[in-house]
């Protein structure tokens, strides 16, 4: 399983704060998770589909080429967060 998590108006944009995901070869990386996500609505799409989405495996910042792994936590955050 892949621990997915929405940070700050991601959260608020997607209506719900995590997820849980099973991972598979198919979901090998940041990027194909991003896609798999953004299939699930228009609004995922949108929201996800922007060009300034920050992401993290691990806590650790991450591009969309980073390899993921079963049991990773993935974070999807804004570029800016807090107020």
């Amino acid at each position: 399983m892949i621990r997915v998590l929405f940070f700050a108006k991601l959260r608020e944009d997607l209506g719900q704060s995590e997820l849980e995901i099973s991972w598979n070869a198919e979901l090998g990386t940041v990027a194909a998770l991003q896609r798999k996500l953004m299939e699930n609505s228009e609004r995922w799409g949108s929201t996800l589909g922007a060009d300034n989405i920050i992401c993290a495996v691990n806590q650790q910042q991450a591009g969309p080429g980073h390899a993921l792994a079963d049991g990773d936590e993935v974070a999807f955050f804004p570029p800016v967060t807090g107020g």
